[in-house]
């Protein structure tokens, strides 16, 4: 067990509760074009709230569309995106499934935008954890509870994707 790591992290009802907190948030977001659930406000972001877009993924086998709240980062006309699951030793199933279908769509307040998914590149990552950090600290706790290296994605916007 990695230090400092908290002792029930790994448990279902961790996962549950992500689960329908996301479920809850999403729904609140998509009502309110991102007025209530368009910031986080939990762990590091109680003091500084960070933004929060819903980002769209295609089931890698259901084919079934589903939405999750992430926070993330501007970078240019990119947006980025972490795959932290808080910290929990397994990527989150967007993940997986982005990697199969990385063309999507994003919701940022009440725009909609297309977007392509991409994993950061090593230099990329090195150069936008920082500032990920620095958005939200905890996203270095998450990276020190688990073994595998927490992705960072970038969602280029779909006509400028390469």
């Amino acid at each position: 067990m990695t230090p400092n790591r908290p002792r029930n992290l790994d448990s279902p009802l961790v996962g549950a509760l992500i689960k329908y907190m996301s479920k809850a948030q999403v729904w609140v977001f998509r009502r309110t074009g991102g007025r209530i659930g368009g910031r986080w406000r939990i762990g590091a972001g109680f003091r500084k709230p960070v933004p929060t877009l819903l980002l769209e993924h295609r089931g890698r086998k259901s084919g079934k569309v589903f939405t999750v709240p992430l926070l993330y980062l501007v970078d240019g006309d990119d947006l980025v995106v972490v795959a932290s699951q808080g910290g929990l030793p397994n990527h989150p199933q967007w993940y997986f499934n982005l990697s199969a279908h990385p063309t999507t769509r994003v919701q940022v307040g009440a725009e909609h935008r297309r977007v392509r998914a991409r994993v950061a590149t090593p230099q990329e990552r090195k150069r936008l954890w920082p500032l990920l950090v620095a958005l939200y600290a905890d996203f270095d706790a998450y990276q020190s509870w688990t073994e595998r290296e927490i992705p960072v994605l970038i969602l280029q916007p779909e006509d400028q994707a390469h």
